[in-house]
């Protein structure tokens, strides 16, 4: 009984440990961001604000460019993952139902490409840019980002489109529809958790992204907010207050959508069986 018990204690003190250390420093971050300055200097820490001041959320947002910044990042991640996302609605349902030459070699292709280190190739990425004369420029930044997100969006939803059982494809078929109608209105609403987790994974990545961005575009009109972050200590100095909630601003997006997608996963694989 006490193996028992032990059994099912450590799993869950695991998990709290786990939570809170995870947790803990963006509770951090979104408290300091909310404090005064005085309670952020002070010698004994305030772990829980109860003087709540929004003054270095205006100091963030009423930085240079802010908004512009905003509107860059957003513009380049939602595009990229749109792009992927119907691109790869394609590619994984031909390789999930079709049968045909290399199809074993695309997806090994894929999966090299998945593991294949960004980073390495910026300089490659910048001679073409460059070459193309479209330096400070938002359509490479989409159309890299796409193309980053791609392989792992397509492999995901090829598992789940394999997971759909053909005979629900063939049953609308026989009912009238064609090939596409019966992607559209049997496996589409099935394919819903991998859609989520797909753009979850896709947003993050390219909104978090740096490294190109940094190269590619030099113009301070033509920066995302990740470089904004990078140069925002150095802009406002030791000012703790209004870094923390620019960093806030920079997580809050990802956040919603986590919980937005989070909470609608579950429901969506249902919604679609039944349907089906």
């Amino acid at each position: 009984m006490k193996r028992s018990l032990f059994g099912r204690v450590w799993p869950n003190a695991t998990a709290v440990v786990l939570f809170i250390g995870f947790v803990f420093p963006v509770y951090w971050m979104f408290a300091t961001a909310l404090k005064p300055r005085g309670d952020i200097l002070a010698d004994n820490p305030v772990w829980f604000p109860t003087d709540i001041t929004f003054e270095h959320f205006e100091t963030a947002t009423g930085a240079d460019h802010f908004w512009t910044y905003v509107t860059n990042s957003l513009t380049v991640t939602v595009l990229a993952v749109v792009f992927s996302l119907i691109i790869a609605l394609a590619g994984s349902f031909a390789l999930a139902r079709m049968r045909f030459k290399g199809r074993r070699g695309f997806i090994i292709g894929f999966m090299l490409a998945q593991m294949a280190p960004w980073e390495v190739m910026v300089i490659a990425m910048y001679m073409i840019v460059r070459d193309a004369s479209m330096l400070n420029s938002l359509v490479p930044l989409t159309l890299f980002y796409m193309m980053m997100i791609l392989p792992f969006t397509i492999l995901t939803l090829r598992g789940f489109v394999a997971a759909v059982p053909k005979e629900l494809e063939e049953s609308a078929m026989v009912d009238g529809c064609t090939r596409a109608q019966a992607f559209r209105r049997v496996i589409l609403p099935l394919l819903a958790p991998g859609l989520m987790s797909t753009s979850l994974f896709g947003f993050i990545t390219a909104w978090n992204e740096f490294a190109l961005v940094l190269v590619l575009n030099k113009d301070t009109e033509a920066k995302t907010l990740p470089l904004w972050l990078s140069s925002f200590q150095t802009q406002f100095g030791d000012d703790w207050g209004a870094t923390m909630a620019a960093s806030s601003l920079f997580a809050i997006p990802i956040l919603i959508l986590f919980v937005f997608l989070q909470r609608k996963a579950v429901s969506g694989l249902t919604a679609g069986a039944v349907k089906g």
